[in-house]
């Protein structure tokens, strides 16, 4: 039987829980793009809706990381749910909590990750289908907010800070009990060729395997 896209996230989570966010990606460098993030053992890649033709790359890194989950980012309803399923993308990353965008997703049977920020918005995203939890803006937040959360959260429910992950902000987070990070502009930004993403894909994974091995 084939894997599901949820089967993918929890593997993907497994083997390497970062998210690669690769806001600005034009159609024309997402596979090579690809290529650099996947090679350096990524397999979660989003990219934002507010990027130029991000239909077009979600596609295309469909098509060319086989073995990774890719979807979107910054997917603000559910007609875009819809639009992300079409183009082939399996995942649906948001900055907020919306029920309908959610139970768009589950119904698609894609993974469904809304941005939260508080107990409240957190259990209110889990009781309609959320596989997951973006803990959004993480500037704003703290490994000890992260640690509260989880301590009334049901056991097992992954939350992954996004914003202003760096290699060496990593540890922190994840003594606290962060299931995963999303990673953006200090992976990926507009301008930045595939070589100098590669080296930076695989910084953060070095830096993941070493808390993990410790």
């Amino acid at each position: 039987m084939p894997l599901t896209a949820l089967d993918t996230f929890r593997d993907a989570m497994q083997a390497l829980p970062l998210i690669a966010i690769l806001r600005g990606l034009a159609p024309g460098e997402a596979p090579a793009i690809g290529d650099a993030i996947t090679g350096a053992g990524f397999r979660l890649l989003e990219v934002p809706l507010n990027s130029p033709r991000p239909l077009e790359s979600i596609a295309l890194l469909r098509a060319h990381c086989p073995a990774a989950l890719v979807g979107a980012g910054t997917v603000l309803g559910a007609q875009q749910v819809r639009e992300v399923h079409a183009a082939g993308g399996q995942l649906v990353v948001a900055p907020n909590f919306d029920a309908e965008v959610v139970r768009e997703a589950v119904r698609l049977g894609m993974v469904a990750l809304p941005g939260v920020f508080t107990p409240t918005e957190a259990f209110a995203a889990l009781a309609v289908g959320a596989h997951g939890l973006k803990l959004f803006p993480a500037e704003a937040a703290s490994p000890a907010v992260l640690k509260a959360m989880l301590a009334v959260l049901p056991a097992g429910t992954p939350l992954m800070p996004v914003g202003g992950i760096t290699p060496e902000s990593m540890a922190g987070w994840r003594r606290a009990g962060a299931a995963g990070f999303g990673i953006g502009s200090a992976l990926y930004k507009p301008g930045k060729d595939a070589a100098a993403v590669r080296e930076d894909a695989q910084r953060f994974a070095a830096a993941h395997a070493g808390f993990t091995t410790v």
